[in-house]
């Protein structure tokens, strides 16, 4: 055998099956609400495969569908395997798209499964030499087991795979692995639906397959064996033939393709990276990316030069050099308002590099550094400049006149990406590996001055500013090429010291009062706890699903919420929805148990975040959400809830800090629905605002044709959740979800709100049509959503891109206005000198620290940045109150 020869097979149903039931299907879909666990799995186990068997040829064989010529033989034959659920249709064609990205070859042949496609490659690879290596949930795979053939058989999910050798075959069936279709054929295989002889089991075919040489032997001499089974081996004669028959795997089908096309090839990396954007794969992705293609890449490396600069040298490099745009590396630590600079490597338009250690700058280069950072007449280029902004202020230092932010721009040009390491951008967009050229003896192409000890650091830090040099440049063409330079020079550059300032600043916390709060959840999971065990008369470990499905479905006999394979769900939407219908105690206990564990877990994550300074200091993301929306995180704020009487108390422990006197919320008021107004220009809408009256109110009393007088508070809702659901492209399952009305009740309401909103609908289909042609949706600003998928021929996908397009317009614009609110604010706030500060962001709502003296001046500013950060056709109304504490300011 040529060990370097290594064909791997993989079953594509089997293990996307088991990869569905191996992961919560509700914790694996997209922001589009696409099911992605069956993908999430297979892609995982092919990634872990890759990595860890190494094939050099690769193949995925699929089940055209579930009639074969096995079923045309026996119509029975698997028939009791049940639908597959909803939810999984659709993946095993993502999971092709998964292969075609990775440029893996896929295969199937009509009327025949996959198992025998599998058979046929594995015994054609043997004659050629290789080494196979079989992925597969299915045990007829166990017949083709040999000395040079390996089934990796799932244990558990998809992630545990055993090594089934002839040794272990044997061991597990007590046959050696030719034998074992005659042993199945003997038992019978349950997921087949084909039945065994009654009374025989694995040890007693085992015996008789060993006594008899195989099962040719033990049927032609079948009155010899003896016994209660021989009679009943002798009765169900025929079903043990006809099993036989059925369960043996072709070896000789005439397939399209050879095993030199199996052969593993480059994957195509834009392709991965589009659809793994539109699966929001990005942990997957990074694993991917680390495990490298079959073949490698051929790619540039970088031609770095560079010193490391010596006492003195600093001013003199900077005004030789660093004359036009630059590129810096930061060196450091940053996070929760601050940060800490190790180093800086500059890249400079003449080729020439630079690498000056902070902790060995002089007065007098720390001088030149700081005055060269902070002049806005020195463009800089920089990957992700918001931490080391933090880190420059620590210093001491000022960082201006960043002028690209390659972090920035990537995120620009792909928003659904969902990763943007250096490595990967100058892969995709420079085609080179961030790695340097290697040179010939004699011929250095990194001529510093430096220790053993830190010959790494310095390299990589010059390399990784030439990297961001080189790739700013050509970023700077992309983004002029798609319209989004002004969107980033007025917008995301500014915004992000905005941010910086913000984050620096933090906001106060009694954290007395979070720790009461922290107590108080404590009691009342231990209440709520205790209350359930009462209900029952005995304890449950709550936190069980396997438990809790017993004390449900068989103690209480509740009906049954839906299946999974390890029993019926017992997540949270299928235990609310299970509560409302029955109103059972017990549940009413169990979902509070897990709502305080929730907020104690909020509030935890609250208390770890409180600093020295008495203050906790979030951080702001740029570049999460696809539709340019701010993003929180250690701690995200944004997710403390808004309307109940728990969010409240949490927000009651924010409050001013010792020199101020009050905190200030300032927010829009229904901005996303205002965007609508003014973007469909719809007669309906721009009316229900200029009434100056309550909006859902004015819209009920026009949809169900009553005066306003007369709305009741069910109309409103009604109409409240539509209004707030047109910027989500909402449907009609999801409004029936929403409102707890029936489909049809709910396809009615639509109905009746665009027959009196008819322009609201004619938008929301042009934007889908527009973008169709156009490959992307855009903001009032001009932020572009790329969604090649709208032409997919894969429905999933397609749908998908869809639902984006529907939303993103909306939400993107929505997230424009407040990010040009927030720098108006923040100029305003300087050029009027007030002491007053913005301190945070969450959602549509902005956060300031009231100076004393300053509450009528910091309203009317507010009032007037925010209002005026775009004109609309209907107003931008800002909601503005003052309090004693975060809570007490809501309005």
């Amino acid at each position: 055998m040529t060990q370097s020869r290594k064909l791997l097979l993989i079953d594509g149903h089997s293990v996307a099956y088991r990869a569905f039931f191996a992961l919560p299907v509700d914790n694996f879909a997209t922001s589009t609400g696409q099911h992605t666990n069956a993908v999430f799995g297979f892609t995982s186990m092919l990634i872990n495969v890759l990595r860890d068997e190494q094939p050099t040829h690769l193949a995925v064989a699929f089940d055209v569908s579930r009639q074969s010529f096995r079923t045309t033989e026996y119509p029975e034959y698997k028939a009791t395997r049940s639908a597959s659920p909803t939810e999984f249709k659709g993946q095993v064609t993502l999971v092709k798209d998964v292969l075609d990205a990775m440029s893996i070859v896929h295969l199937e042949k009509d009327g025949y499964e996959a198992d025998d496609l599998i058979a046929t490659l594995s015994t054609q690879a043997v004659a050629e030499g290789f080494e196979v290596f079989i992925v597969t949930g299915d045990r007829d795979a166990m017949q083709l087991v040999n000395d040079h053939v390996t089934v990796l058989y799932p244990r558990k999910g998809v992630s545990d795979l055993a090594r089934m050798t002839p040794q272990t075959v044997a061991e597990k069936y007590l046959v050696e692995p030719s034998r074992y279709p005659e042993l199945a054929a003997l038992v019978g295989e349950s997921s087949d639906n084909l039945p065994g002889v009654p009374g025989v089991g694995p040890k007693t075919a085992a015996k008789w397959l060993d006594q008899f040489d195989g099962l040719d032997n033990l049927v032609a001499r079948a009155e010899q064996v003896p016994g209660k089974a021989g009679e009943s081996f002798r009765t169900h004669l025929a079903d043990v033939v006809r099993n036989r028959r059925l369960n043996a795997l072709l070896r000789d089908l005439a397939l399209d393709i050879s095993i030199d096309d199996t052969a593993r090839r480059e994957w195509d990396r834009e392709r991965v990276h589009e659809l793994f954007d539109a699966l929001e794969f990005r942990v997957l992705r990074e694993r991917l990316l680390e495990l490298g293609p079959a073949e490698p890449v051929t790619v540039e490396s970088f031609t770095v030069e560079g010193a490391r600069l010596q006492e003195g040298q600093v001013r003199g490099w900077l005004a030789e050099h660093a004359v036009g745009r630059t590129a810096v590396h930061f060196a450091g630590t940053w996070g929760s308002g601050t940060g800490d600079l190790t180093a800086l490597a500059l890249a400079a338009a003449d080729g020439a590099g630079a690498y000056l250690d902070t902790a060995e700058l002089t007065p007098e280069d720390d001088a030149a550094v700081a005055e060269w950072l902070a002049d806005p007449e020195h463009p800089k280029a920089v990957h992700g400049a918001k931490g080391p902004t933090l880190a420059c202020w620590a210093r001491g230092w000022q960082l201006d006149g960043v002028a690209q932010d390659t972090l920035l721009a990537s995120y620009l040009l792909r928003p659904d990406q969902r990763t943007y390491d250096l490595a990967d951008l100058v892969l995709r967009h420079l085609q080179r590996e961030l790695s340097t050229q290697e040179s010939s003896p004699g011929d250095a192409q990194l001529a510093f001055d430096f220790t053993e000890d830190d010959a790494e650091a310095v390299d990589t830090a010059l390399l990784h500013a030439r990297a961001v040099f080189d790739l700013a440049e050509v970023l700077d063409r992309e983004l002029d090429e798609r319209n989004g330079t002004e969107l980033m020079r007025s917008v995301e550059l500014p915004l992000q010291t905005t941010l910086a300032t913000m984050e620096k600043l933090g906001i106060a916390v009694e954290a007395g009062r979070l720790q009461s709060l922290r107590d108080d959840f404590d009691t009342s999971v231990a209440s709520a706890q205790q209350a359930a065990f009462d209900v029952l008369g005995h304890e449950v470990n709550l936190g069980s699903p396997k438990q809790l499905q017993g004390v449900l479905f068989d103690e209480l006999g509740m009906p049954k919420t839906r299946r999974t394979k390890s029993g019926y769900t017992t997540d949270a939407e299928a235990l609310e929805s299970l509560y409302e219908k029955t109103q059972h105690p017990f549940l009413g206990h169990l979902l509070a148990h897990r709502d305080a564990i929730r907020l104690r877990q909020t509030v935890d994550g609250l208390l770890a975040a409180v600093g020295d300074d008495g203050r906790i200091h979030t951080s702001y993301m740029q570049t999460i959400a696809a539709t340019g929306r701010l993003s929180s995180t250690d701690p995200n704020l944004q997710n403390i809830p808004i309307r109940t009487a728990v969010g409240r108390r949490i927000r009651s422990a924010f409050v001013p800090g010792p020199e101020f006197e009050s905190l200030m919320s300032a927010d829009y008021s229904q901005i996303e629905m205002r965007l609508m107004a003014h973007a469909s220009g719809d007669e309906g809408l721009i009316e229900a605002f200029g009434s100056g009256r309550d909006f859902h109110n004015e819209m009920a009393s026009k949809v169900f044709r009553v005066e306003p007088e007369d709305v009741t508070g069910e109309m409103r809702a009604k109409i409240k959740a539509m209004n707030y659901g047109l910027a989500y492209g909402l449907s009609a399952f999801g409004l029936s979800n929403q409102l707890k009305i029936s489909v049809g009740e709910a396809r009615e309401l639509m109905d009746d709100y665009f027959s009196r909103v008819g322009g609201v609908k004619a938008y929301l289909e042009g934007i889908v049509e527009q973008a169709r042609k156009d490959g992307y949706t855009e903001t009032m600003l001009g932020r572009r959503r790329y969604l090649p998928d709208l032409t997919s021929s894969n429905r999933q996908r397609r749908e998908m891109a869809e639902r984006a397009a529907l939303n993103s317009p909306i939400q993107g614009s929505a997230a424009d206005v407040i990010k040009v609110a927030m720098i108006n604010v923040g100029r305003a706030l300087r050029a009027e000198g007030l002491q007053s500060r913005m301190l945070l962001q969450v959602h549509d709502e902005l956060v300031f620290e009231v100076a004393p003296g300053e509450q009528e001046a910091l309203t009317e500013l507010a009032q007037r940045e925010m209002a005026g950060a775009f004109s609309l056709r209907v107003p931008l109304e800002v909601s503005i109150g003052v309090g004693d504490s975060w809570e007490s300011a809501a309005h």
